[in-house]
């Protein structure tokens, strides 16, 4: 099946090949890479990522490099520390991660963190999913059921078994979690949104009690993995970590619903490859991770209200970092018009029990 490939920016904003080349050949100990082209890749929106490719090498020889925006606003959303470490532990597990390679800590480098990784080889599915790749209702079905096994490994990892004992504060975490995004609104308000406010006070008022703590993801959705080209289901990487910690397994659950739409469904998410035939209803991603889990989720409405509340804060940060000429050529328009219904959808899921 053949790769999909993010087209590149071509002004390589934060990464000067210059740099990141001769620093690349003394830090991996191989002189290849003292030049080096640089691409952007034209996706997410937050945390930035880029190929690097020694001078004469092939996109076979090209390695990951990631670091943060340029005008970052909430620091510890973007700390590659964190990121890095996580990857790094969870490689001898059943989650596929990329291999790292590098963690520079020297601002001095590129003007902020940055960490090295293996280019993993798969299909990154966006807006559409490739002519002759699941174009069937049953393989279709596969992928929804591979990224929710791939989920359920990632919970069921021992925290202290990989080093990420001391990885988050489990304790008061979805309270945490509440304030914490309440924060980022508070920060990035773009205008005066009472529906944002009061769903903000609502969440605080009813934190259910968590039932089990582990590796959180944070933004676990399908864009978010590659695809194994040679097979539906399969899922070579799971990628952009800069929000995982140890909290409550659910959010993820949360997260993944608001990327999820069903058919006939009108979202503010970026794609709606799910309404497709074949993939799996919410519901039934619930039940398969139940399933599969064996975790009680009577109070998964919560989880679904709180993520799409996190997700408007989100975009609100995006809108904020756009203003402000940080987001290095990424298209933002209309971002702003996401949040309103995003806030009516999380009030949906919480007050009326709408996954």
């Amino acid at each position: 099946m053949p790769e999909v490939t993010l087209p590149p920016v071509s002004s390589p904003v934060g990464a000067d090949p210059a740099v990141v080349g001769p620093y690349l050949a003394s830090v991996l100990g191989d002189e290849r890479w003292r030049e080096v082209t640089v691409e952007l890749i034209a996706a997410g929106m937050s945390n930035l990522t880029y190929v690097v490719t020694p001078a004469g090498g092939s996109a076979d020889d090209a390695v990951i490099l990631r670091r943060p925006p340029t005008g970052a606003v909430l620091a510890t959303a973007h700390d590659m520390a964190r990121e890095h470490r996580v990857i790094s532990a969870l490689g001898p597990t059943p989650v596929p991660v990329p291999r790292t390679l590098h963690l520079c800590t020297d601002t001095e480098v590129l003007g902020a963190p940055f960490y090295v990784m293996e280019r993993v080889v798969g299909l990154h599915v966006v807006d559409e999913i490739p002519a002759g790749y699941a174009d069937t209702p049953e393989q279709r079905r596969q992928i929804g059921d591979g990224l929710i096994d791939v989920l359920s490994d990632l919970h069921a990892v021992d925290p202290e078994a990989v080093g990420l004992g001391d990885f988050g504060r489990p304790e008061g975490f979805l309270a945490r979690q509440v304030r914490r995004w309440t924060k980022q609104w508070d920060a990035t308000r773009d205008r005066d949104r009472p529906q944002m406010d009061a769903l903000a006070a609502r969440l605080a008022e009813t934190v259910p009690v968590t039932q089990r703590t582990g590796v959180v993801h944070g933004d676990y959705r399908l864009d978010n993995c590659l695809l194994d080209p040679g097979r539906p289901g399969g899922i070579r990487a799971v990628l952009d970590w800069e929000m995982s910690t140890l909290g409550d397994p659910l959010t993820d659950i949360g997260m993944l619903f608001v990327y999820w739409p069903e058919a006939g469904e009108t979202r503010p998410v970026l794609s709606p490859v799910t309404t497709l035939p074949g993939f799996p209803t919410r519901r039934e991603i619930a039940e398969h991770y139940a399933a599969r889990s064996g975790v009680d989720l009577s109070d998964l409405n919560w989880y679904v209200g709180f993520a799409f509340f996190k997700f408007a804060a989100i975009v609100a940060g995006i809108v904020a970092r756009s203003a402000a000429g940080a987001m290095a050529g990424k298209d933002t328009s209309g971002y702003a018009d996401r949040i309103d219904p995003c806030v009516e959808l999380g009030r949906a899921a919480l007050e009326d029990g709408v996954l």
